[in-house]
């Protein structure tokens, strides 16, 4: 049989990536797979091999379709991530880790983490299994929005009190260098704004140093609505990269900057979903503490301040990107 494969991204053409032309060739992906995979997949057989994600010279996602030795009506889907940089070990481990932490399929509240399967270092690609499910992105303008983002809260407060030790830090200090990075880079692009950039720096500057900083712990620190998964009542925790010790504000500021950025754009108005918002931070600060509150607040306002130089870089959104200004301006009053 002929085994397909997909690549719109054309990924082998990207110099950083071009080792990967062995993973997209159907008969080394097999052997790899083979020899790589615990031994009850061992015996799976590749049926197809598809591109979904692409960063150039940075990463990509890699889908491989394998018959299921167990059952050959319920095929088994793995996702191979792959850095151009050298295999993400860490993040393999720690996915490992939280697996063996109350994170399975099964486990009794319903918070999961995709499984972890195996590292094929040939590939500098690490596996995990396919879930199905929704994006909360999708699902909290819907009629369950806001149980929904209280759910969301508890899945986040698990991940920061499984307290595995991280091997890197996060401070509102690296906030606002990435800040101070990217802004400018707006004044480039619109140099009438240049003034009013530098004073919403400014502000940020002022609210970091009054942003108290609680003890840190081990955070997701790219905690948006994408990064969860619902399959009916289970939520799948995804994308633990850059997991780090930080403000476990940060997480939940972040999730609320992204869900005002996503109403404006999409709904028409930054306060469309403020309920599910006050519903995530209270549900949250009824776990970790009220001494959070303050925190929650400050990264939500840096979030926001950072899409504005986000809104930049995708055609679709530049339209928004003065409506991002303003609504910073407002609240940095």
């Amino acid at each position: 049989m002929t085994i397909p494969v997909i690549d719109p991204f054309n990924i082998t053409t990207d110099p950083n990536l071009s080792f990967l032309t062995a993973a997209l060739n159907p008969i080394t992906a097999q052997q790899e797979l083979t020899k790589n995979l615990p031994q009850p997949l061992q015996k799976s057989n590749l049926c197809a091999i598809k591109v979904i994600r692409h960063k150039p010279g940075r990463r990509c996602l890699i889908e491989y379709n394998l018959t299921n030795p167990n059952n050959s009506t319920i095929p088994i889907t793995l996702l191979g991530k792959v850095r151009a940089k050298g295999t993400d070990f860490k993040s393999y481990q720690l996915n490992k880790t939280l697996w063996q932490k109350e994170f399975t399929d099964n486990s009794n509240d319903g918070i999961s983490i995709p499984e972890p399967i195996a590292i094929i270092p040939e590939f500098q690609m690490w596996l995990q299994r396919k879930v199905p499910g929704v994006t909360a992105t999708k699902l909290l303008p819907q009629p369950q929005g806001i149980p929904l983002s209280k759910r969301i809260a508890e899945a986040i407060h698990k991940l920061h009190q499984a307290k595995i030790p991280p091997q890197r830090r996060h401070t509102i200090a690296d906030e606002l260098r990435i800040l101070h990075e990217r802004l400018p880079l707006v004044s480039q692009l619109k140099p009438q704004w240049e003034t009013r950039l530098k004073q919403i720096l400014a502000a940020c500057d002022r609210v970091a140093s009054i942003t108290p900083e609680p003890q840190l712990l081990g955070i997701h620190r790219d905690f948006y609505p994408d990064q969860i998964l619902v399959d009916n009542t289970r939520l799948y925790l995804l994308d633990l990269d850059l997991y780090c010790q930080g403000n476990p504000g940060l997480d939940i500021g972040n999730f609320i900057g992204h869900i005002t950025e996503q109403s404006l754009r999409t709904l028409g108005h930054p306060e469309a979903l403020v309920e599910c918002e006050n519903a995530l931070a209270e549900r949250f600060i009824q776990l970790a503490g009220e001494a959070l509150r303050p925190a929650i607040q400050s990264y939500t306002t840096l979030t926001l301040v950072r899409h504005i130089y986000i809104s930049t870089q995708f055609p679709e959104r530049c339209q928004f990107t003065e409506s991002l200004l303003e609504l910073c301006e407002q609240r940095l009053k």
